[in-house]
């Protein structure tokens, strides 16, 4: 979308009042829901709701030969489709610089935290192996379709089942265990974005604050101890981050993850 000056002018304005457009805290996000099971096709889906942005993500599995330098590890492939029918200004084709960002960075988070144990997908060393994929597609871009991305991811994973597997042929059947893909729930690490707009830092943009952001940093945190760790970092967009703007973005994550922290888990696994 092209925003005018006038409406940056408005949204800067309002941010240095320490209020938004919409009525929010700097650093509030919109209503979260999750929903599962939205494919029967699947091991595992969901959709995943940041206010109006709103994400699909399903899981698929299949048995593979393992690759050399992880003869006892399973694999993990996270692709993103961001269609027209989510934005204006996506397009259809193959995915563009946007989806494949997107999809690495929710893949890094997931990988880095050691949410999966891939040597638990081991079917047999050297030989087959479980692959997970991850599907992501964006149904309505209405801002901060990053952490809702992350978000879906999460909840699909952890709501998956394991296909069984048959001995004889050395394939999966067509139906599903009643066991889940084998993750480490106290590693999991979920995804928060930071914006800075003029001099502000907020979280959780509205499409119209993503617009008028100078950069924005994507932070995946885990919990270590009651403390938050970080797996992994990411910045988007062309303005440089000073070490005092980081500083800044890291001291505030810390603060925010603690309240954050409790709501993913409850979205992620349930009550």
């Amino acid at each position: 979308m092209t925003l005018s000056n006038l409406q940056k002018d408005r949204i800067i304005e309002c941010l240095e009042s320490k209020k938004r457009m919409d009525g929010r805290k700097l650093d509030e996000f919109r209503e979260i829901k999750a929903e599962l099971g939205i494919s029967q096709n699947a091991e595992g889906s969901c959709s995943v709701k940041i206010g109006e942005t709103e994400v699909w993500a399903g899981v698929k599995m299949e048995v593979i030969e393992p690759y050399p330098d992880s003869r006892d590890e399973g694999t993990f492939v996270t692709s993103a489709e961001l269609s027209p029918m989510a934005s204006q200004d996506f397009e259809m084709g193959p995915p563009k610089i946007d989806a494949i960002e997107l999809g690495r960075i929710i893949d890094r988070g997931i990988r880095e935290s050691g949410f999966i144990d891939f040597k638990k997908l081991c079917i047999k060393e050297g030989e087959k192996v479980w692959q997970i994929y991850l599907d992501i597609f964006a149904i309505n871009d209405d801002g901060n379709l990053l952490d809702a991305a992350g978000l879906a991811a999460l909840v699909a994973l952890a709501n998956s089942k394991m296909p069984v597997y048959d001995e004889e042929s050395g394939k999966p059947k067509h139906e599903l265990s009643s066991e889940g893909i084998p993750l480490d729930k106290d590693a999991m690490a979920f995804n928060m974005t930071f914006h800075k707009i003029d001099n502000t830092f907020i979280v959780d943009p509205s499409k119209e604050e993503e617009e008028a952001s100078d950069f924005r940093i994507s932070l995946a945190m885990a919990d270590n101890k009651g403390e938050p760790r970080i797996t992994s970092i990411q910045k988007g967009k062309e303005a440089a981050v000073s070490l005092e703007e980081i500083e800044t973005i890291l001291k505030t994550a810390e603060i925010k993850w603690r309240e954050m922290f409790p709501q993913i888990m409850e979205q992620v696994w349930g009550k």
